[in-house]
């Protein structure tokens, strides 16, 4: 049986973190994702950002996205595929919405499946319960800083009442389906086989093996159509690659020149890595006062971070560009999605200006970099090369680019690794 093509709507970059040899499309018009179907690799990403905005807006995109790709598939004959919404794994994100979307442009799905463990990063999902490693010790989600999201914030770990929680109750708790351990173990297809109507299901994974078991058998099923939501090591299963080609530690092997770093995420593991990469020689550190934008000061912000960039550069220094790590309350959700897209707009128009000559970037954050190769590199695709680290993704433009070719960009999630991660990625680009 031909293998499925694997379209993932990522609602920032970091779900390819898992996976590698494909096309991160950061555009969604009909000719882009052209390029993601004919692209050969059986699976490529749309980018959709929809992490950072509204949930009218998220609905709005993911409309758009679905409606040009189902035009795409029917056009280039392609009936074998499978879709996946791939989030946060820490649970956050525009859920129920994009998938009531996705449903509603490319219906008739017989299930949906929340999928959320990342091994990588220390996520994993048991008796229905979505934990983290938290200091070495296995915590429920909703006791961590990520339930508290001002955006996304919920109450509980078990994944029937979350997803009761987040519909609203219009999908009750007793009617969500789920998948344990044990089941998976020992395998689930008699129950693929009978789901219908948009089930929704809750899926346990603890380990890389269990969920490779879970996606052999939706691999092998023909006659149902399924849609996930997930985090990145259900698309590591379902994709089924090999080796990827260049090991990490060759990542850097042709970067002739300093780069520079740039820091947008404010999670706490971000601020915790970032300490120690400050602290390094031939570092130049750059904090960007991001509450000097509510007194109207867009120009002169971004003219003083650049003049401080060059400068760096210039003396063979690597600039580390971060943004003011308190985080500013806002009165509603809708002015603290503005001022983090004004935020965003002022680090892109920096990124468009960097030195031509740097040797790589480093992007901390998972809408951070999303705007980073859509707005600030301009792409409307990037080939991924695969990972640097657990998690840690690299991707390169190509040698047309018009100021930065072939450069090597750093996709790292804002809460992925340890407290040494960001220290090693740079070491590991920088010349010696």
């Amino acid at each position: 049986m031909a293998r499925p093509l694997l379209i993932v709507l990522d609602d920032d970059p970091t779900g390819s973190q898992t996976v590698h040899s494909c096309l991160l499309l950061t555009r969604s018009d009909q000719e882009t994702i052209r390029l993601g179907v004919r692209d050969g690799a059986g699976l490529f990403f749309i980018l959709t950002n929809t992490r950072a905005v509204t949930p009218d807006r998220a609905a709005a995109i993911t409309r758009e996205v679905c409606q040009n790709l189902r035009l795409v598939l029917a056009e280039e004959g392609v009936d074998n595929f499978l879709i996946v919404s791939r989030s946060d794994s820490t649970l956050r994100g525009h859920y129920p919405i994009e998938t009531d979307v996705i449903a509603q442009e490319l219906g008739n799905f017989d299930a949906h499946f929340l999928v959320p463990a990342f091994f990588e990063g220390g996520r994993f999902t048991e008796n229905s319960t979505h934990y983290l490693i938290v200091d070495g010790v296995p915590t429920p989600t909703h006791l961590t800083e990520f339930a508290k999201d001002s955006v996304f914030g919920y109450s509980t770990s078990f994944l029937p009442d979350y997803v009761q929680e987040k519909t609203k109750g219009r999908i009750p708790a007793n009617q969500v389906q789920r998948l344990v351990l044990d089941q998976i173990r020992s395998g689930v297809v008699p129950f693929l086989r009978q789901l219908e109507h948009n089930t929704c299901v809750v899926v346990d994974g603890k380990e890389q093996a269990d969920l490779d078991r879970f996606a052999e058998d939706i691999l092998s099923i023909t006659g149902k159509r399924f849609l996930f939501r997930s985090a990145a090591s259900l698309i590591t299963a379902l994709a089924q690659l090999p080796p990827q080609p260049i090991p990490p530690e060759a990542m850097g092997k042709d970067v002739q020149a300093p780069g520079v770093v740039l820091v947008g995420s404010h999670v706490s593991k971000t601020t915790r890595q970032l300490q120690p990469l400050l602290e390094l020689d031939n570092i130049a550190p750059i904090e960007v006062e991001v509450a000097q934008l509510l007194e109207h000061k867009f120009t002169d912000l971004q003219r003083s971070v650049l003049a401080k960039v060059n400068h760096a550069h210039q003396k063979g220094l690597t600039p580390v560009i971060y943004t003011s790590r308190a985080e500013l309350t806002f009165s509603n959700l809708a002015d603290r999605l503005a001022f983090g897209e004004e935020v965003s707009h002022l680090l892109m128009t920096i990124v468009a200006e960097l030195p031509p000559t740097i040797g790589y970037l480093i992007s901390k954050g998972g809408i951070t970099s999303n705007d980073v190769l859509s707005k600030g590199l301009n792409l409307g695709s990037v080939r991924l090369l695969g990972q640097i680290l657990p998690g840690v993704s690299v991707v390169k433009t190509d040698d047309g680019h018009p100021r930065f070719p072939n450069l090597p960009v750093v996709l790292f999630p804002g809460n992925v690794g340890e407290q040494d991660s960001l220290v090693r990625v740079y070491r590991s680009l920088s010349p010696v």
